[in-house]
C-alpha cells in the first residue's frame, strides 16, 4: 500500500480521479478546472459577407476540361520541373472567339499554364508514354511575364489523352482562322 502512495505515474487528472475515488482529496480542484474550462469567446469580426473572385474567366466558355498533371522543361538544369496537379481547360472567349489554354493548381488555384492556342504549337507525344503530350508556348503567362516554355501534360489514361489531342487541334484549327484575320 505504501507503493500506492509513494507512485508518481500518470498525470494529474488520473491522480485526482484516484483520490476522488478513494474519497479523498483532489475533487475540489477538478471542480475549479472544470469551471475555469468552460470559457466562451465571441468574435471580434462577424464575417457573413460573401466575397466573389474574379478570375478574368467570366467573358469565356469552357470547351474541354479534364484533370492532368503538368511539366515544365528547366534548360538549366535540363530536366522536367512539376508545375502542378489540376483541371486543363480549353476556354473561348465569347466576343472575340480566341480560345486558350489555362489550368489551375488543386486548391490553392494558382495559375501553372495559360497561354493562346496557336496554330504553329506542335503536339507530340512523349517519349515513352501513351497518356501524355509536349508542346512549345511561345507566350505562356502563367508566372507574369511572357515566356517561351516547353510543357508536357500527363493524364490518367492514354483515352483521356487522345481526347486532349483532339480538343487542342480543334481549337488550333479555329484560332487559325481567327489569328489569321489579325495579320
Amino acid at each position: 500500500e505504501n507503493d500506492e502512495e509513494n507512485d508518481r505515474s500518470g498525470s494529474a487528472k488520473a491522480q485526482a480521479e484516484k483520490a476522488k475515488a478513494e474519497g479523498g482529496e483532489g475533487g475540489d480542484e477538478e471542480k475549479a478546472e472544470e469551471e475555469e474550462a468552460d470559457v466562451h469567446f465571441e468574435p471580434v469580426v462577424h464575417l457573413t459577407e460573401k466575397v466573389e473572385t474574379k478570375t478574368n474567366e467570366e467573358a469565356e466558355e469552357q470547351m474541354f476540361k479534364m484533370r492532368a498533371k503538368l511539366f515544365k522543361f528547366d534548360r538549366e538544369s535540363r530536366e522536367w520541373k512539376e508545375r502542378g496537379t489540376g483541371d486543363v481547360r480549353l476556354l473561348k472567349h465569347k466576343e472575340n472567339g480566341k480560345t486558350r489554354l489555362v489550368m489551375r493548381r488543386d486548391k490553392t488555384l494558382k495559375v501553372c499554364a495559360n497561354h493562346y492556342v496557336v496554330p504553329d504549337m506542335k503536339l507530340s507525344p512523349n517519349v515513352g508514354s501513351d497518356r501524355s503530350w509536349v508542346w512549345n508556348a511561345a507566350a505562356d503567362v502563367s508566372e507574369g511575364e511572357p515566356e517561351a516554355q516547353t510543357l508536357a501534360i500527363r493524364f490518367a489514361n492514354s483515352e483521356n489523352a487522345n481526347l486532349f489531342k483532339e480538343a487542342f487541334i480543334k481549337a488550333q484549327q479555329e484560332n487559325e482562322a481567327l489569328f489569321a484575320e489579325e495579320e
